[in-house]
């Protein structure tokens, strides 16, 4: 009789402690599958969108070219922003639109972040140079990707229009 209630008992625990391991490799499962794709559980902030929605026109008054990876300003930089706020000297109603690109090397979320924070980059040397802010908008591209030749990709794209 003893036997057989611990028999029952067993069987029970064993399908409690099953339970409970699937439950644990299925939390462990979606937190690798969140880390993995870049999503987070935790509440994000929402921040302005620093984007605008306009045409671009004509080509690039200039294209600054990034290294792998990197945010920060080239040092061919200081020379094309010179010739941007040259172009604006002689347009005053004119505007600078900044579009930001990048490289297929990463991840798309990382790789528009990164596209973002060039631009960023280059909006910044631009008001530094005494560029009104009013007169800097960002533009993201419709497509990121900045091309086949990965150096020719890592770019921001000027336009004064």
């Amino acid at each position: 009789m003893f036997d057989q209630e611990d028999s029952e008992l067993g069987v029970v625990m064993g399908v409690v402690f099953g339970i409970i391991a699937l439950v644990i490799a299925f939390v462990i499962g979606l937190g690798v599958y969140q880390l993995r794709s870049g999503q987070t559980s935790a509440p994000v902030a929402v921040v302005e969108d620093i984007f605008v929605d306009v045409v671009e026109v004509g080509e690039p008054l200039v294209k600054i070219y990034f290294d792998l990876g990197q945010t920060a300003l080239p040092s061919a930089a200081p020379e094309q922003i010179a010739t941007v706020v040259a172009a604006l000297e002689a347009a005053p109603a004119a505007n600078v639109l900044l579009s930001g690109y990048h490289d297929e090397t990463g991840g798309a979320t990382v790789n528009a972040e990164v596209a973002k924070q060039r631009a960023l980059s280059v909006r910044d040397a631009l008001i530094a140079a005494g560029v009104p802010q009013a007169r800097v908008a960002m533009r993201r591209p419709a497509v990121t990707l900045g091309g086949d030749d990965a150096t020719e990709a890592r770019r921001v794209e000027v336009r004064v229009q």
